[in-house]
């Protein structure tokens, strides 16, 4: 399934969402409309807001509100992408230069942090506390993922479990949150709730797998980056540690050097490395049982178009290419 015949259910939804985006992105200042303009303007898959808005139809949702909310997941999301590039130091993302090469390292932080703000704007807007709750322990999550992939980098001895920590923080628990503050703002019973939680938990986690392995088998055109930018800034991701873990000495020492040094001067050899070890295979392999653990949750919700599109999702996310 294509990711248009997932928007399908919820394309009325979804419009609604890119003008409430946009409305909120206004500011008196030129500047944070500018950055924010040319980050919208830059696209993006909208998985997360996707997900808000299936999540929160299929747990009932009969007004408003869910709209909001996944307006609101988008923001943290973009405020994260600003901030992660300026620690990064990348200059492309989704095919385009990124914010921070364009406007600069300081700008970048600050729209990030005017993004965060708004979205807590908007959340107190709900008017639900315990949606100001998960958000508040979401953010602060995330904002400790991000100082532990920074310990990580650099550093050969990450083992799988503390990789596995990483991306749950840094990239799931917002997926999380999302499809739970999608069921409380549908007003949905705390099974159904606690159904989509952990979909939204399972989904993330595979979703960021397949992104760090499509760091070394992807197309980068397709990517809107350039392939091994994870290696450059020595992050050791899945596919590197397994490869570490099963090659050869001569295939562990080059990938030891290479995130100690970071930089992507052996990346052929890395990513043969990789490929021999079976790297791909064991990372895809993980991701296909997050996805599955996805779908097994969503016995918990009842029955409805909206359930099969979140299934289908989870599909989507460790089949894609880009």
């Amino acid at each position: 399934m294509q990711l248009n015949d997932l928007r399908a259910p919820v394309a009325d939804d979804l419009t609604r969402v890119d003008a409430e985006i946009r409305c909120q992105l206004d500011s008196d200042v030129a500047l944070v409309s500018q950055i924010s303009e040319y980050i919208v303007a830059s696209g993006g898959k909208r998985l997360r807001p996707l997900a808000v808005v299936l999540a929160a139809r299929a747990a009932g949702a009969a007004d408003e509100r869910h709209i909001r909310a996944a307006a609101v997941i988008e923001f943290i999301h973009t405020a994260t992408l600003l901030h992660d590039d300026v620690v990064d130091e990348s200059h492309q993302r989704r095919g385009r230069n990124t914010a921070n090469d364009v406007f600069g390292n300081t700008a970048s932080v600050l729209v990030g942090d005017f993004l965060y703000s708004r979205a807590f704007q908007m959340m107190v807007s709900l008017g639900l506390p315990e949606v100001m709750r998960v958000m508040a322990d979401a953010t602060n999550i995330i904002a400790s993922g991000e100082v532990m992939q920074l310990m990580n980098a650099g550093d050969p001895d990450t083992t799988e479990q503390r990789y596995l920590e990483v991306i749950y923080r840094k990239t799931a628990r917002l997926f999380e949150a999302g499809t739970q503050v999608a069921a409380i703002v549908a007003g949905a019973p705390g099974t159904v709730g606690q159904a989509l939680k952990d979909y939204g938990r399972h989904l993330g986690i595979a979703f960021q797998l397949v992104d760090d392995s499509l760091d070394y088998r992807g197309d980068a055109t397709e990517l809107g980056k350039n392939l091994g930018d994870d290696l450059a800034e020595g992050k050791p991701t899945l596919p590197l540690i397994h490869a570490l873990r099963n090659g050869t000495p001569e295939q562990a020492g080059l990938i030891r050097r290479a995130i100690e040094e970071g930089g992507t001067r052996e990346f052929g050899p890395i990513r043969a490395a990789i490929e021999s070890t079976g790297g791909l295979d064991y990372t895809a392999r993980l991701a296909r049982s997050e996805a599955d653990l996805a779908i097994q949750a969503l016995a918990g919700v009842p029955e409805s178009a909206y359930r099969d599109s979140l299934a289908a999702l989870a599909e989507f996310a460790v089949n894609r290419n880009a």
